[in-house]
């Protein structure tokens, strides 16, 4: 069972710095949902590919990471449609689809004890207010570390269900 998502390859986005991925991503980010245009979207769409073939990132070793999209993006589109509208549910679902790439991509081109130790840093100044950034570090390594477990269980159960044909069950996972 794997911590992280982190695939190593010898390209410029891993080599470059954990703290620096992870700023890009919070601005490119905040740009999308502050300045919601189409070209910007489609720009970032294209930067974001260009970057997974920068990153050598292969197809195949995509596809597991990316499968779980469409069962989040289609219930969202479907109802954000029906409450809002087709256009506004397609601009934020293809919003969220390219900040969801994002985060794959520094996932993936990032290794978990990089990402804690540039988000310890970056939380240093909270120490100003009392909040102890080795503490909150710590915590989200342990979070991080919890959630492969979590999954873990979940598959254990789900295949004990499926022995015991128990497995359309809603009950049954509790």
């Amino acid at each position: 069972m794997s911590l992280s998502l982190y695939l190593h390859r010898d390209s410029p986005v891993h080599a470059l710095p954990a703290g620096l991925k992870m700023s890009a991503l919070l601005v490119v980010s905040a740009g999308l949902l502050l300045l919601p245009s189409p070209a910007l979207l489609l720009a970032a769409l294209l930067g974001t590919l260009g970057l997974f073939a920068l990153a050598r990132l292969r197809p195949r070793e995509l596809l597991p990471v990316l499968r779980p999209l469409p069962w989040v993006l289609g219930p969202l589109l479907l109802l954000h449609g029906a409450l809002s509208g087709w256009q506004d549910a397609l601009r934020l679902v293809a919003r969220l689809g390219v900040l969801l790439l994002l985060a794959t991509l520094v996932t993936l081109t990032t290794r978990v004890s990089d990402q804690l130790e540039a988000l310890g840093r970056a939380l240093r100044p909270l120490a100003l207010v009392g909040v102890s950034p080795a503490r909150l570090s710590l915590l989200l390594s342990l979070t991080l570390r919890f959630i492969p477990l979590m999954a873990e269980w979940v598959r254990e159960v789900r295949e004990a269900q499926r022995v015991r044909g128990l497995e359309h069950h809603p009950l049954a996972l509790l």
